[in-house]
C-alpha cells in the first residue's frame, strides 16, 4: 500500500470512529437534551486545542459474542487542551456507544488520561454519561473501577478534580464522582445513585423514581452529593469554566491572579446598615460577601445544601480567596451536621490549593435536637475544628453579629490558628446568648426568683448580660480579637491582611497522616 492511500485509510478510520454510536444514536442523545461526548469536550476545549488520546482503543472481550462487537473509541473520548489557555486533561463517556459501559480498555483510557495529568501536574475533568459496568467483560470492569477510584484518591489535594454528571451514573460508577472535588450534574437528564428505584422497590418497597432518587435536585439539596444544579449541559460547562478560573493548576502553585479593576481602597458604605438593630432579624450574608469581593463577583457550589452554611469563591485585589460564612436567613445561621460537612470540605480543598480561607461569622451555636445529637453533631462539628486547626493557608476571620460558645471557638477563632481577626461593633462574643445566660447565672436566678415581677427582672437582667457580655470588646481586650472596625472598612482591612499574610509559611508536625473525625 502506498503512503498517500494509507494516510487516506487513517482519514477514514478516524471518521468512522468519530461517528460514534451512529446518527440514529446520536439523535436519540439530542432528544433526550445531552449533548455526545465530542460535543461536549469541543464546548469545554478552547477550539483547535483538544488532542485525543487513544482514539483507536479497542475491547480485548472474548465473551457473549463480543469479538464481533465494534466499539467506537471503547465508548470514551480522552485527550488534552486549554481551557481559557491553561492545560486540561479530560474525558468524556460516550453514551451512544454501548451506552457508554465501563470496561477494561475503557477504563485504560481514562486511568491514562489521570496518570497524565498528574505527571503534568494540571487538572482532569470526567464527564461521566454510562450504564455502567460493561457486564460482559465481568471481573475486568470492576478491576478498572478500582484503578480509577486509587487514583482519585492519589490526585486528590495535588491537582483539582473536576466531574460532570450528564446522564446515568450508578453502583460503582458513582464513587469516582464523589472522590472529586466537584460535581456538576443537569437537571433532568443526569442521576446518581448506589442502586435504582426499581431494586429499592424490591428490596424495602418503597417506590420512587430515578429524579426523586438521584436527580440533579435531589443531590444538590438532600444528600449534598453534588455542588452545582446546572441548567443543561451547556451550563454546566459555562460553569465548569468558572470554577477552572479560580483555581490553580495543582498543589504547588498559586492560584491565578486577575486583574479585576476594582479599587483595593474601596469602601462598602452598604455594610453600616445591614445588621439590623433587632437581634433576632435576619440579613443575607450573601450580600457582605458581594460587598467586599472585587466587582461583587461570587462563585458558589452547594448553594441547596445546608443553607444555613455558605461557601465560595471569590477575588480580592484579584487574588483567589475562599469565603465560609452562616447564614442567619437560614436557621439562625446555626451549625449542624450537613454545614459542619459542607464547611468541612471546603476549608481542606483550599487549604490543599493556597487559597486565601475568610470567615465571616454571626452564629448562634451548634443547632440542638435529638436528631442531631443521635445522628453524630459531635463528630461532624469536630470536623470544622479539625479542618481550621490544619489549615496553613492564611486565615481571616470578621464577626458581624453573634458568635457564641463552641461555635465561636469552630468559626475560625484565634484559638484554631486565625492569623487577623475583625470585629464589627454590633458583634456579640461571648460563651452564650444572654436569654441563655440569665437562666444559668446562679446569682441572676437568685435575683429573678425573689423580684416581685419576675419577668421585668429577667429582662434587667438580659440587658444588663448584653451590656457586659454581648460586645466585641472583652474578646479586644483579651487579644482574641485583632480591631474593632467599621464595617464600611472591611474590604480594605481584609485585603491588607490578605496582602501582609501572601508569604505566610507555616508547616505541620512530620505524620504519615491525621484521624479526621468522619
Amino acid at each position: 500500500m502506498k503512503v498517500s492511500e494509507k494516510i487516506e485509510d487513517l482519514k477514514q478510520n478516524k471518521a468512522k470512529i468519530k461517528e460514534m454510536g451512529g446518527e440514529a444514536r446520536i439523535a436519540k442523545q439530542h432528544e433526550k437534551n445531552k449533548l455526545t461526548a465530542r460535543e461536549r469536550l469541543d464546548l469545554l476545549f478552547d477550539e483547535g486545542t483538544f488532542r485525543e488520546i487513544d482514539m483507536f482503543v479497542k475491547h480485548r472481550s472474548t465473551n457473549f459474542n463480543m469479538p464481533q462487537l465494534d466499539i467506537p473509541a471503547d465508548g470514551v473520548v480522552s485527550g488534552h487542551g486549554l481551557v481559557h489557555g491553561r492545560p486540561v486533561f479530560a474525558y468524556a463517556q460516550d453514551f451512544t456507544c454501548r451506552g457508554g459501559s465501563l470496561g477494561e480498555k475503557h477504563a485504560e483510557k481514562i486511568v491514562k488520561v489521570m496518570d497524565l495529568a498528574m505527571k503534568a501536574g494540571v487538572p482532569i475533568i470526567g464527564i461521566n454519561d454510562s450504564g455502567g459496568a460493561r457486564v460482559e467483560e465481568g471481573i475486568d470492569s470492576l478491576k478498572g473501577y478500582g484503578d480509577i477510584f486509587f487514583r482519585n484518591s492519589r490526585a486528590s489535594g495535588v491537582i483539582p478534580q473536576i466531574s460532570a454528571i450528564m446522564g446515568p451514573t450508578a453502583g460503582g460508577a458513582v464513587y469516582s464522582p464523589a472522590m472529586t472535588d466537584f460535581v456538576f450534574m443537569v437537571k433532568g437528564s443526569s442521576y446518581m445513585f448506589i442502586t435504582g428505584p426499581s431494586v429499592i422497590e424490591s428490596v424495602t418497597g418503597e417506590k420512587t423514581t430515578f429524579e426523586a432518587l438521584g436527580g440533579a435536585i435531589a443531590n444538590n439539596t438532600k444528600s449534598g452529593n453534588a455542588h452545582f444544579a446546572c441548567e443543561s449541559d451547556e451550563d454546566a460547562i459555562d460553569k465548569i469554566k468558572i470554577l477552572l478560573s479560580f483555581l490553580p493548576n495543582n498543589n504547588l502553585e498559586d492560584p491565578p491572579i486577575v486583574m479585576t479593576g476594582d479599587d483595593p481602597h474601596r469602601l462598602c458604605p452598604e455594610l453600616d446598615t445591614i445588621v439590623p438593630d433587632n437581634p433576632k432579624a435576619a440579613y443575607d450574608m450573601r450580600d457582605v460577601i458581594h460587598a467586599v469581593c472585587d466587582n461583587g463577583e461570587f462563585f458558589e457550589p452547594h448553594e441547596l445544601f445546608a443553607e444555613n452554611a455558605v461557601i465560595g469563591f471569590g477575588r480580592m485585589n484579584g487574588k483567589t480567596v475562599g469565603f465560609i460564612a452562616n447564614q442567619p436567613l437560614v436557621l439562625a445561621g446555626c451549625l449542624d451536621i450537613d454545614a459542619s460537612d459542607k464547611i468541612c470540605r471546603f476549608i481542606r480543598f483550599c487549604d490543599a490549593f493556597n487559597i486565601p480561607l475568610i470567615t465571616f461569622v454571626d452564629v448562634p451555636g451548634y443547632l440542638p435536637g435529638t436528631d442531631q445529637e443521635w445522628s453524630g453533631v459531635i463528630r461532624h462539628g469536630a470536623k470544622i475544628l479539625w479542618s481550621y486547626s490544619e489549615a496553613t493557608v492564611p486565615k481571616l476571620t470578621v464577626t458581624t453579629r453573634k458568635s457564641y460558645g463552641g461555635a465561636y471557638i469552630a468559626m475560625s477563632s484565634q484559638h484554631l490558628g486565625a492569623d487577623a481577626l475583625f470585629a464589627w461593633p454590633s458583634a456579640e462574643i461571648a460563651v452564650m446568648g444572654a436569654q441563655g445566660a440569665v437562666n444559668i447565672v446562679g446569682s441572676y436566678r437568685k435575683e429573678i426568683k425573689e423580684a416581685k415581677d419576675p419577668e421585668a427582672k429577667r429582662q434587667e437582667k438580659i440587658k444588663e448580660y448584653e451590656d457586659a457580655f454581648s460586645t466585641p470588646y472583652i474578646a479586644a481586650e483579651r487579644g482574641y480579637i485583632d480591631a474593632v472596625i467599621q464595617p464600611s472598612e472591611t474590604r480594605v482591612r481584609l485585603i491588607d491582611a490578605l496582602e501582609i499574610m501572601i508569604t505566610k509559611k507555616e508547616a505541620l508536625p512530620p505524620k504519615k497522616h491525621g484521624n479526621i473525625p468522619v
